[in-house]
């Protein structure tokens, strides 16, 4: 019998993946997946985590950025949230919720009694195959994340999140140029090369 495409194609992403240096390395040094890389990378670039920030990880799951904030925040205080239930991790406070809704939002309110430092977000949107409709729901996380950031963070708070380049990109732009005075993108080297996702690092809220 002949093999299906679908199976085709998942033979040779887990073929793809193995070969991934990224993927290798997770595995030696204990990351949840590769994408802990991504956070470590902006992380150098920008220097936005310390040891007594308060930080709340969106869509955190499998929870491999909450993983690598809870490495140098120490003294601080860490949220993660997503949907879906994560393994627990030392330094991390986990809730299940989505984070659209109010009572997700009181949860935020509640855990850090008051404003917070630096909200990160690996955030996507599931996927359909359609990569164009997933990078456009992609998007509109962020835009939702963007204008929840404007309320609950600190005047010199950090909004870091994954953005898709595509034709509501300029969206996001906008909006961050609206809510905040520095705005910088970045593309990690453990993001794939093939891959249409970037990272927006916002810092400073401007006075709305």
């Amino acid at each position: 019998m002949k093999k299906s495409k679908r199976t085709k194609k998942s033979n040779s992403w887990k073929i793809k993946q193995h070969r991934d240096p990224f993927f290798k390395k997770s595995k030696i040094l204990g990351y949840r997946s590769r994408a802990s890389f991504k956070l470590i990378e902006l992380n150098k670039k920008f220097k936005f985590l310390k040891s007594n920030t308060k930080l709340l990880d969106l869509g955190s799951y499998p929870g491999s950025w909450s993983q690598v904030a809870s490495k140098t925040i120490t003294n601080g205080k860490i949220l993660s949230i997503d949907i879906k239930n994560i393994s627990p991790i030392k330094n991390v406070n986990f809730y299940k919720g989505d984070i659209f809704k109010k009572t997700t939002k009181n949860k935020i309110k509640d855990f850090f009694d008051g404003k917070l430092e630096v909200i990160i977000s690996d955030m996507a949107a599931n996927t359909t195959g359609n990569k164009s409709l997933d990078s456009i729901r992609t998007n509109q996380l962020c835009l939702e994340i963007l204008n929840l950031s404007s309320k609950i963070l600190i005047p010199d708070g950090v909004f870091v999140s994954k953005v898709f380049m595509g034709e509501d990109f300029d969206e996001i732009k906008n909006l961050a140029e609206i809510l905040f005075k520095e705005i910088k993108f970045f593309k990690p080297l453990s993001s794939r090369n093939e891959s249409k996702e970037t990272y927006i690092h916002c810092r400073i809220l401007k006075t709305l």
